[in-house]
């Protein structure tokens, strides 16, 4: 009987302790997903930072590098895209909503709910004064924080990174320290190369459909590309939320136009499918299309919109986890993703 009680008890403070963890994480979601992000950035600077260490540049400099070269990049990419972008929609709302209410009144069928709805939409853009309200700059002010947190905190992790991998395999028995160690290895370049490929991927995709947008003469060209672009980082959804607003706004123009459009997108999707995506990203992740299609819902619906960023790179790590621990897959074995950089350089500072 005492025997019993005993294990009763231990059951129910072991339960107890993993709902009361449960509830402080759910609690601290915001947090954490910041933390995921955080690890997920440092997975992807870190093949970069330890090739330039093999150069022997210091890994701080290393890291330092990395944030200037990011910091030059957003400054490239604001400068030479933002102005055009702005020319684009000071052109557009003045002029474009007068001329979208006059053009709606005279069609009709779906092309009179496409116009609606295009001019609901610039009607609906804010005043330059409601940019500088007290509520946005709050808002703006979290995101900055966020943004310095998350950089702070990849910082940090790539100098901690092995001393925790060294913490986490002393409290473990021998014999499972290299199956954690090679696990934890085969997760940090999955990370990094899904986020390395996405970048690569974004790019391609905003360059080359406002190339052709602009060629078949869709109106804001630069906005609905560089829009098609990123929302490349939600998968299934995001490539078809891009082909329907490229045809929406070519509907204002002419049937024509939007056909085009809407093959260009097409055209861009398929050739990411069968020659961009295999040779950039590969298994990077080694996800199905269903799973995805899962997991981002699922994330989205648990912790909202923001999570969805988040939801491929946790499918692929709970995804690793059951390979290595339910179908007992010896993690090197597995084929390790490589983009931009060679599975050996990648690896450099795990050992």
């Amino acid at each position: 009987m005492a025997e019993t009680a005993r294990k009763a008890f231990v059951a129910a403070v072991v339960v107890g302790g993993v709902v009361l963890l449960a509830l402080a994480l759910w609690k601290l979601r915001l947090l954490v997903a910041l933390l995921f992000l955080a690890f997920i950035v440092a997975a992807a600077m870190r093949p970069g930072i330890e090739r330039l260490r093999a150069w022997r540049i210091p890994r701080g400099a290393g890291l330092a590098l990395h944030y200037v070269a990011l910091l030059a990049v957003v400054a490239a990419l604001v400068g030479a895209a933002v102005p055009l972008a702005v020319t684009q929609v000071t052109e557009a709302v003045p002029e474009q909503r007068s001329e979208l209410q006059q053009r709606a009144s005279e069609e009709t069928g779906i092309k009179h709910d496409v116009l609606l709805g295009i001019r609901d939409a610039l009607e609906g853009l804010p005043a330059a004064g409601d940019l500088v309200n007290p509520e946005l700059g709050l808002f703006g002010v979290e995101i900055a924080i966020g943004i310095l947190f998350v950089l702070a905190s990849a910082a940090y992790w790539i100098f901690e990174r092995d001393r925790a991998l060294d913490l986490v395999a002393s409290m473990l028995p021998r014999r499972k320290r290299r199956v954690v160690r090679a696990t934890w290895d085969l997760i940090d370049l999955k990370l990094g190369a899904y986020v390395r490929g996405q970048l690569l991927l974004i790019a391609f995709v905003s360059v080359v459909l406002s190339a052709v947008f602009w060629l078949i003469g869709l109106p804001y060209w630069l906005l609905v590309g560089t829009f098609a672009g990123v929302v490349e980082i939600v998968p299934v959804i995001g490539p078809l939320v891009a082909g329907a607003l490229a045809v929406g706004v070519g509907l204002t123009v002419s049937p024509g136009v939007a056909i085009a459009a809407g093959l260009a997108v097409l055209a861009v999707r398929l050739l990411e499918d069968y020659v961009v995506i295999p040779r950039v990203l590969g298994e990077a992740v080694g996800l199905s299309p269903l799973l995805v299609l899962v997991s981002v819902s699922a994330t989205a619906l648990l912790f909202g919109e923001f999570a969805v960023l988040l939801a491929i790179p946790l499918a692929a790590v709970l995804a690793t986890l059951v390979d290595v621990v339910v179908l007992d897959k010896d993690p090197e074995q597995e084929e390790v993703p490589t983009v931009l950089f060679a599975a050996k350089e990648a690896d450099g500072g795990s050992s």
